[in-house]
C-alpha cells in the first residue's frame, strides 16, 4: 500500500520533470535559451502582484474542471463532456445574473446552483444512456459538448440578447468579483470563486473518502459486476457520479460566467476548460489534493506562457507542447514503474 501510495505520488512529478526537460530540449533545437524561457514563464505568472491575481484567476476553473473529470474517472467513467458542461453551466449562470433581481445573499447562491443544476442536467444524459442502454459515455459526452456549444450561441442570440454576440453584463448582486481584491492585486480579474474552488475540493475529498456513497462508486468503478453482486446499485452510481461530474464542471463555468468575464458571449470554438480539466485530473491522480496542485501547476503554465514571446521570444505554443508531454509521462506510468523497479534491484 505504502509502495503504491508513494508511486502514485512520484510519477506526476517524475512526468512535470521529464516534460519540463523535454520543453528545455525543445528550445534549445529551435533557438531558443531555456533558462530565459522559463525564467519569463516564472514572472509572467508571479512577476508581480497582477500576474499573480491573474494566475490565481486562471487555477480556479482549472480545478473544478479537474474535479469534474476525476470524479468521473473515480467512478469508473470518463467524462469528455466537462467542456460541454461548463458552457451550459456557465450560460445558466449568466441567464440568472441578468434576468433576475434580488438581493446578493440570494442572487449569487441561487446563479451558482442553477449553474450546478445546468450542468448536472447535461451530466444526467450520458450517465442515463451509459446506466439504461450501455451507450459508452465518451462518444454521448463528445456529442454532448458540440450541442452545448452551438445551443448557448442560439440561445445568446435569440433569448438574451436582441441578436447580439454578447449579453449584458450580470448585476452587482450575482457578481463574484471584488474590488478590495482587484485593488489587492493591481485591478487583475481574481475574484472569490478560488474560495468556491477550494471548498468543491473539500466536497469532493469527502464524498469519496469518507461516504458510503463514494465507497459504493469507487467499487462500481472497480468492478460493476462484482458490486452488483454485492447488493449494490450500479445504475444509479453510474448515473449519479455523472451527474455530480457535470455539476463540477458547471460551477467552472459559473465562475467565468459570475467572476472573470460578467457576461457571455458567442463562441466560435470551444473555451478548452473541459479539455484541459482531462489533463489535470490525470496529473493529479484523480484525487481532489492532487487536483489542486495540477490547476496550480496548469495556472502557472497558461498564463505565465503569455510573457514567454516578448520577453524570451518562445512562442507560447511551446507550452501546450510540454502539458501535452507531461501528460504523455503520466499516461506512460507503466514505464516509470519499470524504470523506478529496475533502478530499485540495481542498488539491492
Amino acid at each position: 500500500m505504502t509502495s503504491n501510495r508513494m508511486f502514485n505520488i512520484l510519477v506526476p512529478i517524475i512526468a512535470v520533470v521529464f516534460g519540463l526537460l523535454s520543453g528545455a530540449l525543445l528550445m534549445l533545437i529551435f533557438g531558443y535559451n531555456p533558462i530565459e524561457g522559463y525564467l519569463a514563464l516564472w514572472r509572467g505568472a508571479f512577476g508581480d502582484i497582477y500576474y499573480f491575481g491573474e494566475t490565481v484567476r486562471q487555477i480556479t476553473p482549472y480545478i473544478l474542471t479537474g474535479l469534474a473529470v476525476a470524479f468521473a474517472f473515480r467512478s469508473g467513467l470518463f467524462n469528455i463532456g466537462a467542456e460541454g458542461q461548463v458552457i451550459v453551466g456557465w450560460l445558466a449562470a449568466v441567464w440568472i445574473g441578468t434576468t433576475v433581481d434580488a438581493p446578493m445573499i440570494i442572487h449569487l447562491p441561487l446563479a451558482i446552483i442553477v449553474a450546478a443544476v445546468a450542468g448536472g442536467l447535461w451530466g444526467f444524459i450520458p450517465g442515463l444512456l451509459k446506466a439504461k442502454r450501455g451507450v459508452h459515455e465518451v462518444i454521448i459526452t463528445i456529442m454532448l459538448n458540440y450541442i452545448a456549444l452551438r445551443s448557448a450561441n442560439a440561445i445568446i442570440r435569440g433569448m438574451l440578447t436582441e441578436g447580439k454576440d454578447k449579453t449584458e453584463n450580470i448585476a452587482p448582486t450575482a457578481s463574484l468579483a471584488s474590488e478590495w481584491l482587484q485593488g489587492l492585486t493591481d485591478f487583475s480579474r481574481l475574484h472569490y470563486g478560488i474560495l468556491i474552488a477550494l471548498l468543491i475540493a473539500f466536497i469532493m475529498w469527502f464524498i469519496i473518502e469518507r461516504t458510503t456513497l463514494g465507497f459504493e462508486m469507487k467499487s462500481v468503478g472497480f468492478n460493476k459486476h462484482a458490486s452488483k453482486y454485492a447488493g449494490m446499485n450500479v445504475s444509479k452510481n453510474i448515473i449519479l457520479a455523472m451527474v455530480i461530474s457535470g455539476a463540477f464542471a458547471g460551477v467552472a463555468g459559473a465562475m467565468e460566467g459570475l467572476g472573470t468575464f460578467e457576461n457571455i458571449r458567442v463562441q466560435s470554438g470551444f473555451t478548452n476548460l473541459g479539455f484541459d480539466g482531462i489533463a489535470v485530473a490525470l496529473l493529479g491522480s484523480n484525487t481532489a489534493p492532487g487536483v489542486i496542485l495540477a490547476a496550480i501547476l496548469f495556472g502557472v503554465l497558461k498564463v505565465g506562457s503569455l510573457n514567454m514571446p516578448t520577453e524570451a521570444g518562445v512562442p507560447t505554443e511551446l507550452v501546450d507542447i510540454i502539458i501535452a508531454l507531461i501528460i504523455f509521462f503520466v499516461a506512460s506510468s507503466y514505464l516509470i514503474r519499470w524504470l523506478m523497479l529496475r533502478f530499485k534491484k540495481e542498488e539491492n
